[in-house]
């Protein structure tokens, strides 16, 4: 059963006026799978003068620093890319049609405006759809699908989109932008997981602030391109070969409607990180992640995958002969959606749930389930 935060445990705030401010921006700044540097620049930049080194890897996967010439290595690790669309097709009179890159969700997508990013900067466009009063008459209505949604960008010729420098393999991302809910929520696109690269450099702040000290070297990683199958961590998990890897990423809130709480679970944004139970989290190290949360009164709850996580905890576990890997998650409501939604609470715990396991792991910490 989930633990739960007893009304006598005050909430203890962790992000502040100048991170909340990073956040935004870096929420804000789009990085759409496989074209991450800008968000990385930013992430970068604001992670600095909290480490020692960092370095970049040829796809962009970002990692920073701390104690770098000690033998025994502990990840901490988010993913930084978003779901978005390539341009596949350009009609004779103008009109676009879109693929993937990534979970993109079709039925969303009318009536949205995004832009497309070309070299000669922003184009903005809008996925139109019929209007209602034409869809009427006896016939059944077209769902959105991916081979009817497609893009407007004002032109009426295949020659005049070119002519702005639109071409096939241009990518594309909603314009939708960050904002606080109730002073409860975050809201915005792409929080899934530019919210996790963000509470993996708090981290790194608390650590700098508080003057700690690690006994073992620690690797601040922000991946790309998990939304097209764990890829950046694939190729940085080798580079490292850590000895140790906590990942974050989101999770569903299941307490909306059309979601089936006997298929996906009971969990809840504002009831604490998620502590994750699949056959790529090393129970030895998952036990660490929950004895640190009850002894820090941080409240958490459980969830059981099946085959998989489905997040760079999988890379990463069965990288380099098997490193022991864990899953914190972050709760999050309408994930693939432009309104995507966490809570301001978690954000808080799962930055000291991080920090306060990592004041708990050795160096030379052996996790092996028979010595």
């Amino acid at each position: 059963m989930a633990k739960k935060k007893s009304d006598s445990t005050p909430h203890i705030s962790v992000v502040n006026e100048t991170s909340l401010s990073f956040f935004e921006k870096y929420i804000n700044n789009p990085s759409p799978t496989g074209f991450e540097w800008k968000g990385q620049e930013l992430w970068l930049d604001y992670l600095k003068p909290y480490i020692d080194d960092y370095y970049v890897d040829n796809y962009g996967t970002a990692v920073g620093i701390i104690n770098q010439k000690a033998d025994y290595k502990v990840v901490i690790e988010a993913h930084a890319d978003e779901i978005s669309w390539f341009v596949n097709y350009i009609t004779n009179d103008g009109l676009i049609y879109v693929i993937r890159n990534g979970g993109s969700d079709h039925q969303i997508a009318p009536s949205k405006r995004v832009n497309i990013h070309t070299d000669n900067g922003i184009v903005k466009a809008v996925f139109g759809w019929p209007a209602i009063h034409t869809r009427t008459g006896g016939e059944k209505e077209e769902a959105p699908t991916i081979k009817n949604i497609f893009l407007d960008c004002g032109c009426t010729s295949k020659d005049e989109v070119e002519k702005l420098g639109i071409h096939v393999g241009c990518v594309i991302t909603y314009e939708d932008e960050f904002m606080i809910l109730n002073d409860r929520y975050y809201v915005g696109r792409a929080l899934d997981n530019r919210a996790g690269g963000f509470m993996i450099a708090e981290v790194a702040r608390l650590l700098k602030e508080n003057n700690i000290t690690l006994p073992f070297g620690l690797y601040i990683v922000n991946a790309v391109q998990e939304e097209i199958g764990l890829r950046g961590a694939e190729m940085i998990a080798h580079k490292i070969k850590p000895n140790v890897a906590i990942v974050t990423d989101v999770t569903h809130d299941t307490q909306t409607p059309m979601i089936n709480k006997i298929t996906q679970g009971d969990l809840a944004c504002g009831r604490g990180p998620v502590i994750s139970y699949a056959p790529a989290v090393q129970n030895n190290l998952n036990k660490v992640l929950i004895e640190t949360a009850q002894k820090a009164e941080i409240p958490f709850q459980r969830q059981a995958s099946s085959r998989s996580t489905g997040t760079d905890t999988d890379a990463f576990a069965y990288s380099n002969d098997g490193v022991p890997s864990a899953l914190i998650s972050l709760p999050l409501r309408y994930m693939h959606t432009t309104v995507e939604m966490i809570h301001k609470e978690d954000v808080d715990n799962v930055i000291r749930l991080i920090y306060e396991t990592l004041l708990n792991i050795k160096a030379g910490q052996d996790f092996r389930y028979i010595k």
